[in-house]
């Protein structure tokens, strides 16, 4: 069995790790370009070796999946995994801004078992376990009932207007802007690119937790630990509007209508 104060433990010691390299804190850190032309940086890393050496020796029987560290298809073989995105949200993260979060999942047999998100720059850390609820900053959360899609609240930027859509402040993690439709601040959070499991694992968790419907951005189940850790974008909405919200995001996205 996962003890929880250890797992909080580290996740607090990830989070001061990150701040004691960002830029909005008045600190320095290291920057470049990775092979796919994303940014990283020496915080990156050095929250990813952190959580790397802490989360195996918490539960060695896991295996490991994160962004900042080489892939090892062995990880499919077995029923538990970690989920990792040390820094999601690098390039906030790099422009001194609050929209970025460390992100833990523990996955079993394909699904998120216990999710974690740690906000430090916002004081906040997102907390949920299947069957259990999310929290954040141990305050329940429930997701919007909302049942009108025109008018819906997405993190979006301010200049990209998105019609029947109502845009809200937009934190450049993708986990974050999952975690809105979790705390009711967000109607719906969507994304068509082809992200990576470690982008969403933590957060699917938490918004599903708190009463959202999370699928892929084609309304399709999400799964975990999969050879290719791929996914086919993200949709995390209110119950209500869910149906809609897929319709909407294929006829905006050329992309998604073959698939």
């Amino acid at each position: 069995m996962l003890d929880y104060t250890r797992f909080d433990a580290i996740m607090a010691e990830a989070a001061r790790i990150a701040m004691a390299e960002f830029p909005g804190a008045g600190n320095a850190t290291t920057s470049w370009r990775k092979e796919d032309d994303t940014p990283v940086c020496a915080a990156d890393l050095a929250v990813n070796r952190f959580l790397a050496e802490s989360l195996r020796k918490l539960l060695p029987s896991a295996a490991w999946l994160s962004e900042e560290t080489a892939d090892d298809a062995d990880r499919t073989k077995g029923g538990l995994l970690w989920l990792v995105d040390p820094i999601d949200g690098t390039r906030d993260f790099l422009r001194g801004r609050a929209g970025w979060a460390v992100s833990v999942a523990l996955v079993s047999n394909g699904r998120p078992l216990i999710a974690r998100l740690a906000a430090p720059a916002r004081g906040e850390l997102w907390a949920a376990e299947a069957g259990r609820g999310a929290r954040r900053n141990g305050l329940a959360l429930r997701a919007s009932a909302r049942s009108d899609f025109a008018g819906a609240r997405i993190p979006a930027d301010a200049g990209l207007p998105l019609p029947p859509l109502v845009n809200v402040a937009k934190p450049n993690s993708i986990a974050l802007r999952i975690a809105l439709v979790a705390s009711g601040e967000a109607d719906l959070a969507a994304s068509t690119r082809l992200g990576y499991e470690w982008d969403i694992g933590a957060a699917a968790l938490i918004a599903r937790e708190a009463g959202a419907v999370v699928t892929d951005a084609v309304g399709q189940q999400l799964a975990f630990n999969k050879l290719d850790p791929r996914a086919k974008g993200i949709l995390a909405s209110a119950p209500a509007i869910h149906r809609e919200a897929t319709v909407w995001l294929r006829d905006r996205d050329s992309r998604l209508q073959s698939q």
